[in-house]
C-alpha cells in the first residue's frame, strides 16, 4: 500500500519533467535566429550568456526565495577565474568553465552561511556587501586583474581542439547556446525533482517545512551554491567569447539589471528567465539604435507597460493568454 502510494505520488513529478512540443519549438528559435540574423551573432551570444546568468538568479530567487542584490559577485568571479586561467596559458574553454564553476560555487557555499542567517533585508545587504568587496578587490589588484583597464591577454584555445573562435562569432554562438541548453536541462531536472519541490515549499511556507522533515538551511545552501556555479559559468563564457574582462562584471548595475530582467520575464519559471532576457536585450538593442539619446526613456516605458498588463512578468501574461484560449476552445 505504501509503495503504491509513493508511486502514485511520484507520477505528477515525472509528468512535469517530460518535454512538451512548445518547449522543443522554443529551442529551435535560436537555431533559426542563427540563419536569419547572421550579422548579429555577437548579440545573440550575449543573450545566451545573460540568459544563463538570469537562470542562476531564478534558481535562488524564483524557486528558493533568496533575494540577492549582489549576484554579479559570482558572475564576475567566474569571468576573472576563466580569464586569468586563459591569460596564463591554460586556455582550454571547458577547463575554464569547470574552474569558474568550482571557484564561484566555493564562494557561494561560504557566503550562504552568512546569507541564511538573516531575512530578506539582511540577505540584500550581505549579498550586496560581498559584491562590493569583490569589486574593490578587483579594482585594487591591478597587477592581477588589470583594474579599471580590464583583464587583457586572454587567449582561448579551439573548442574541443577543433573549433577556433572566429571574428564572426560563429563558434562563440554555438558554444554559448550549447552550454545554455545543457545547464537549462540540468536546472529543469532540479526544479522538477523532489529537491526542487522542497525548495518551492520553503519559498511558500518556510515555517512548515521542518515539520515535514525538510532540512531547510541545507537545501537553501545547496541551491545557493548551485546558482553561484551557474553564474560563474556564465561569467566564464563572457570572458572566453569576448577575450576581455572589464571591472563592471562585478558592478551593482549588473546585479540590478539582472534582477529587473528576471522580474520582467517572470521569476519562478525557467522559461521566464530566458524570455525576460530575450525581451530586455532585444528592446535594449533596438531602442538604442532607433533613439541613441533617449533610449532609456522608451525602455522604461516598455517595462511599465509590461508590468501594468502582465504583473507576473511576460511568462505570467503568456500563461493567462493560454488559459483563456483554452477556456474559449473548451466552450466551443
Amino acid at each position: 500500500m505504501t509503495t503504491l502510494a509513493l508511486q502514485s505520488g511520484l507520477v505528477p513529478v515525472r509528468r512535469a519533467d517530460q518535454w512538451r512540443p512548445a518547449e522543443l519549438a522554443f529551442w529551435l528559435l535560436p537555431v533559426a535566429a542563427y540563419f536569419i540574423f547572421p550579422d548579429n551573432l555577437v548579440l545573440l551570444t550575449q543573450i545566451a550568456i545573460t540568459a544563463l546568468f538570469c537562470l542562476s538568479l531564478d534558481l535562488i530567487l524564483g524557486y528558493a526565495g533568496i533575494v540577492s542584490l549582489g549576484h554579479a559577485a559570482f558572475f564576475g568571479l567566474g569571468a576573472y577565474a576563466a580569464g586569468l586561467l586563459a591569460a596564463h596559458g591554460f586556455g582550454d574553454p571547458l577547463l575554464g568553465l569547470g574552474v569558474a564553476a568550482v571557484v564561484a560555487a566555493a564562494l557561494g557555499f561560504v557566503t550562504s552561511l552568512l546569507v541564511l542567517r538573516g531575512a530578506d533585508l539582511t540577505r540584500l545587504m550581505v549579498t550586496l556587501g560581498v559584491a562590493m568587496m569583490l569589486y574593490e578587490l578587483a579594482n585594487k589588484l591591478t597587477p592581477i586583474t588589470g583594474g579599471v583597464d580590464g583583464l587583457q591577454g586572454i587567449e582561448v584555445l579551439p573548442l574541443l581542439g577543433a573549433f577556433e573562435f572566429d571574428l564572426y562569432g560563429k563558434t562563440a554562438f554555438w558554444y554559448a547556446l550549447a552550454v545554455l541548453f545543457v545547464l537549462f536541462w540540468v536546472a529543469r531536472r532540479i526544479v522538477h525533482s523532489p529537491f526542487g519541490l522542497s525548495l518551492k515549499g520553503i519559498r511558500l511556507n518556510v515555517g512548515r517545512m521542518p515539520a515535514l522533515g525538510t532540512p531547510v538551511n541545507a537545501r537553501l545552501a545547496a541551491v545557493y551554491t548551485i546558482g553561484a556555479a551557474y553564474a560563474g559559468i556564465a561569467g566564464a563564457l563572457l570572458a572566453q567569447t569576448t577575450q576581455f574582462v572589464a571591472l563592471d562584471v562585478l558592478s551593482f548595475n549588473r546585479s540590478a539589471e539582472l534582477l529587473l530582467i528576471l522580474v520582467l520575464g517572470g521569476s519562478g519559471s525557467l522559461y521566464g528567465a530566458l524570455i525576460g532576457t530575450i525581451v530586455f536585450m532585444s528592446a535594449h538593442h533596438l531602442l538604442s539604435e532607433l533613439n541613441p539619446q533617449y533610449w532609456q526613456f522608451w525602455l522604461g516605458a516598455l517595462l511599465v507597460v509590461i508590468v501594468l498588463f502582465a504583473r507576473d512578468g511576460v511568462m505570467g501574461g503568456l500563461r493567462r493568454i493560454g488559459t483563456r484560449l483554452g477556456a474559449n476552445g473548451g466552450a466551443k
